[in-house]
């Protein structure tokens, strides 16, 4: 055995090597399952072997992002030899030293973010071109966004082809134009691209590109109002029927379709009511009847830029010959937990495809599809699975009860009431850094038990434990002297007077110099414990009662569906003891 097989690494080891966050290495080893596999360590900090490691980087195309010669500003440089993308895109040339930026952990992307990812992924290799597109050439390999907003998802598109698409934008506000097209020219990487202002609906100023892109991505803007379809009636874009007011989304569906050539394809996300509103039945049914609906994608909860509402992908694509798929395929991601178990590499959207899971993905005939209303919700076309039995229910329930008794018993800390506020001197954290008392480190900085993770999203300051979690979504790393200072004491107090600072960069996240603004109570070390045991406390119940929540509302779930599916009978005994619980002198037994 050589030595470097008897390297062992740690993950944040890993995250320096190839030049990533320590949350992009979680992320690849729940997202890949040939990652190798733990050689050492301990569950919450597992080792690896260095050959195994650098031997799967090299495998999965990550080599580019392996250090020869240590960090550059931009990034990190290539190693030796033919670099090829893991999609075998082939848009390197061999032996050529670039820069490449570092990758970015899934947790500190927004939502916004993340549904670009997603839906960039889902377009087909042959988007690109073989070489770096001539931007005279008029069959330049076209990806268009008519709603661009400030280029997110453009952005992600240079990110995944590079230089060998040319990127076309409208949006109907000049600020977010403007900001569009300097984002473009500050991240694209050269990457050629053009972005016009006004309302792609009604002034379509990308009609030089009707029936020519090779792509369309679009995220139509959920907040649209009764659209002028008076005005639009005779259109030829409304292919599939001229929308109604209120079908506002399905403008914008065949708006994207009339711009692709043949066999161009179309990703556009719309809200679940564009997939079953009944002024929309006949669009619906046209898209379907004539092959161009080939995929239908719900994601999970909380996808798309705004928070709140549940997104769906439709992807279409402009026919070439007679040819038409039978099926249209429905994947019904929303049960996912996490956002970032969603595939956002083509290559796991290939394999979902093939190795179709039927509690995920269906192929659901078009007749079927045509049939009643045109329901568009995989919802209605999946099952999902039931993997628990009834007495895996009864046991899972029992279990159930025990921790709430656990968290009864346990209760709400007690404290004393003050007869008057306490009034403190206060300190910064810039002056308490200046001191030595703590020490703020970048968020590529592995945290270190004890320390204070200042964490992105608006998500409050916690406490590193030395778990793997502890990587996700840092912003910054505060390293805590424990002689002078309670970690606890100063995560809580500056969560308070952080949620005062006004928040303006897109991550939600404070600068280093707002947090060094920051203040917190001027106390001992000993009273600063007592209040820091106090809030780990409540953290802990609060916790506790999360996860509580969250258990119970998936075995009631899953209870609900196996009594709707016939796997669970309800209980006669239980029902029976349950009869006239809530009546009153019998009245309400005899209704």
């Amino acid at each position: 055995m050589s030595p470097d097989e008897r390297v062992e690494m740690t993950a944040a080891a890993i995250a320096r090597l190839a030049g990533v966050s320590r949350a992009a290495v979680s992320n690849w080893r729940r997202r890949y399952p040939e990652f190798p596999k733990p050689v050492g360590g301990s569950p919450g900090s597992p080792k690896f072997s260095r050959a195994a490691i650098e031997t799967w980087l090299k495998s999965t195309g990550k080599a580019d992002q392996l250090t020869t010669a240590g960090q550059t500003e931009t990034g990190t440089q290539r190693i030796d030899g033919a670099a090829q993308s893991p999609e075998g895109e082939g848009d390197e040339l061999a032996g050529r030293v670039q820069q490449v930026p570092q990758e970015r952990a899934i947790a500190d992307l927004t939502s916004g973010q993340l549904l670009a990812r997603v839906m960039v992924s889902l377009l087909p290799r042959s988007t690109a071109s073989e070489e770096p597109v001539d931007v005279n050439n008029a069959d330049a390999h076209i990806v268009l966004d008519p709603a661009c907003s400030d280029a997110t998802a453009l952005t992600a598109v240079a990110d995944r082809f590079g230089d060998h698409v040319k990127l076309v934008g409208q949006e109907i506000e000049e600020s977010a134009a403007s900001a569009a097209a300097l984002s473009l020219r500050h991240s694209a990487r050269g990457v050629p691209y053009e972005i016009q202002t006004g309302d792609s609906l009604l002034d379509n100023c990308l009609g030089a590109y009707l029936g020519v892109a090779r792509a369309v991505i679009c995220e139509p803007p959920f907040d649209i109002p009764q659209w002028p379809s008076e005005e639009l009636a005779t259109d030829p874009r409304w292919k599939f029927g001229t929308p109604a007011p209120r079908d506002g989304e399905l403008a914008w569906l065949q708006h994207c379709y009339a711009h692709l050539r043949p066999l161009g394809v179309a990703v556009v996300a719309v809200s679940p009511r564009t997939c079953i509103q009944p002024s929309g039945r006949d669009i619906r049914a046209g898209l379907v009847r004539s092959g161009v609906l080939r995929d239908v994608i719900a994601l999970p909860k909380a996808m798309g830029s705004l928070p709140s509402t549940d997104v769906y992908l439709w992807v279409l694509q402009r026919p070439y010959g007679s040819a038409a798929p039978a099926v249209v395929r429905m994947i019904d991601l929303s049960g996912l937990g996490d956002a970032a178990d969603v595939p956002y590499e083509h290559a796991a959207w290939e394999e979902l495809f093939t190795d179709a899971d039927p509690s995920v993905s269906r192929g659901v005939p078009r007749l079927e599809l045509l049939d009643g209303d045109v329901d568009l919700r995989p919802s209605r076309y999946i099952a999902a699975r039931v993997e628990a039995r009834a007495d895996d229910l009864v046991r899972i329930t029992e279990r159930l009860r025990t921790l709430y008794s656990e968290v009864g018993q346990r209760g709400m800390p007690s404290f004393a009431a003050t007869a008057s506020p306490p009034v403190y001197a206060h300190v910064t954290i810039g002056e308490l850094e200046r001191v030595g008392a703590l020490t703020i480190h970048s968020r590529d900085t592995p945290p270190r038990n004890g320390d204070l993770l200042v964490r992105t999203l608006g998500r409050p300051p916690v406490v590193a434990t030395g778990a793997e979690g502890d990587g996700f979504g840092i912003a910054q790393v505060v390293e805590v002297d424990a002689g002078r200072l309670d970690a606890h004491f100063v995560a809580t107090f500056l969560q308070t007077d952080a949620n005062s600072v006004p928040v303006t960069n897109t991550l939600g996240v404070l600068s280093r110099d707002d947090l060094r603004r920051c203040r917190i109570p001027r106390i001992s070390l000993a009273e600063q414990r007592r209040y820091g045991d106090a809030f780990r406390r409540l953290q802990e119940m609060q916790e506790a009662l999360s996860t509580l929540a969250r258990v119970s509302s998936n075995v009631i779930d899953q209870t609900i569906h196996g009594l709707t599916v016939g796997v669970l009978a309800p209980d006669r005994l239980s029902l029976k003891n349950t009869d006239g619980l809530d009546t009153t002198e019998g009245e309400t037994s005899k209704l």
